[in-house]
């Protein structure tokens, strides 16, 4: 199993040989790691000034992966799981040893050439024999959306045998000017989509890979939804809980520009904003309603002021979910203390919420029917009556500013409608004034001259509180 990457760092004003550094190996010391049932190996073909190259040689042996227990039999096939492609062809194993190889550069760190981890370089990729259920057209729909000129040609069966036809492997060359770190989350990602295959059991911990392999690039792909489900090995619920991590930021990924740390998405911006106006309120006891798979949650357990943290959604699932997320069996007794979870909807009354310092609804109401929010509204302000509520909800005005969202859509399938500004500020005056509350609003995000923010905060204080 073979691959190579290359550049020449043309226009980096940077000898090539300097991808070494970026990639945290000599080329002038192969080096080799134990993986899974065989070996990998690192060595460079080439390592000029002009030209340097990487290959990575993963040596599998089919009797070793099946002692190890992550051998499979295929097709009925019971020597399947010794008789297979998987030291011959790009797959999974490949995914893994790349992972564990290139860990540091995947990370985007460089501490010898930082300036060089952070910029576009010009990057190469050969993989010689690539399994593609789906063909050379799928090779082309998953590489060219993320910048990269695809070159996927069919490998026969058999060169001497025309009449045979091509097999179901394809010869992989990308080029593209793309950031290290983002080329190799792109392979890490697409080997195993590709082949369609994962040579080890896919569970829970899988999706945080995705997610976390997939920032900044993954919410925006045309083929999200087929590279979820293939890379979760069609576990629809698996492949369920990503697609709504992924639109975690209303289906859309917002960066602001920043020379020193990048891009910050809507979603961790959001979480921060809300985390410091609970912060400013001197909340202790918080009542996250919709927690969905509890990202706010884990935010607010890492303040030790949080004495007491209660995390609801209607969905079962996403409850769950949101335990494993947080590995709450596995939490310090203290911690399993201050958090709760609990299934409630937020139009019904639950005196379990009432009496708290503060209640947060962040991307919640335009979930709910419109003929469902006074129910809401009741059920928030009226039942449970906290000290303050915080309501974050998307500004309708700024979609304009996403240039891949259709005019006239939503930032979300489910999104029962999405406010402008005046128009959640009547709901949010209204509401408050009928349950005695003060309220202000605040933008999240940069707030646009022309369109405002992309999202928008109240913060209700009940009258008669400090």
């Amino acid at each position: 199993m073979f691959l190579t990457l290359g550049t020449d760092l043309s226009g980096v004003d940077a000898p090539a040989s300097d991808f070494g550094f970026l990639l945290h190996k000599n080329p002038a010391r192969p080096q080799a790691i134990d993986v899974t049932g065989g070996s990998a190996h690192v060595f460079y073909p080439e390592a000029t000034a002009d030209r340097c190259t990487a290959a990575v040689l993963l040596e599998i042996d089919p009797i070793g992966l099946v002692r190890a227990g992550r051998g499979k039999a295929t097709g009925g096939f019971t020597l399947g799981q010794y008789v297979n492609d998987r030291p011959y062809a790009a797959s999974s194993l490949l995914a893994v040893a790349l992972g564990k190889l290139f860990r540091t550069a995947m990370n985007g760190r460089c501490d010898a050439r930082p300036e060089l981890a952070a910029r576009a370089i010009p990057l190469d990729v050969h993989v010689p024999a690539l399994p593609c259920t789906g063909g050379s057209d799928l090779a082309e729909r998953l590489f060219a959306p993320l910048g990269w000129t695809v070159d996927a040609r069919p490998v026969p069966l058999d060169p001497e045998i025309p009449g045979w036809g091509d097999s179901r492997y394809v010869d992989l060359r990308l080029n593209g000017v793309l950031r290290l770190a983002d080329a190799l989350h792109h392979l890490y990602v697409m080997l195993p989509v590709l082949d369609d295959a994962k040579h080890y059991w896919v569970g829970s911990d899988e999706v945080d890979k995705l997610v976390r392999a997939g920032e900044g690039w993954l919410s925006a792909h045309p083929e999200k939804e087929l590279i979820s489900r293939r890379y979760l090995a069609h576990r629809r619920y698996l492949a369920d809980a990503a697609l709504e991590r992924l639109t975690e930021v209303d289906g859309l990924e917002l960066a602001e520009e920043s020379t020193d740390e990048g891009s910050v998405s809507l979603a961790v911006e959001r979480r921060t904003t809300v985390a410091g106006v609970l912060r400013e309120l001197g909340a202790r006891r918080i009542a996250d309603i919709g927690c969905g798979e509890g990202a706010l949650v884990g935010d607010l357990l890492k303040d030790p002021m949080v004495g007491e943290l209660i995390a609801t959604d209607v969905s079962v699932r996403s409850l769950l979910a949101a335990k494993r997320r947080l590995h709450y069996d596995d939490l310090p007794d203290r911690q399993r203390d201050r958090l709760k979870f609990l299934q409630s909807s937020v139009t019904y009354a639950d005196e379990r919420l009432a009496g708290l310092d503060a209640v947060v609804l962040m991307e919640v109401v335009e979930h709910v029917d419109p003929p469902r929010l006074p129910a809401l509204a009741h059920s928030v302000f009226h039942a449970a009556r906290p000290v303050a509520a915080v309501v974050t909800t998307p500004n309708s005005e700024y979609n304009v500013r996403f240039p891949s969202l259709p005019a006239g859509n939503y930032r979300h399938p489910d999104h029962r409608f999405e406010w402008t500004r005046a128009e959640f500020r009547t709901w949010s005056t209204q509401v408050a004034d009928r349950y005695g509350y003060s309220v202000e609003f605040r933008p999240v995000g940069p707030d646009d001259p022309e369109v405002g923010p992309p999202t928008q905060l109240a913060l209700f204080r009940r009258e008669g509180t400090n």
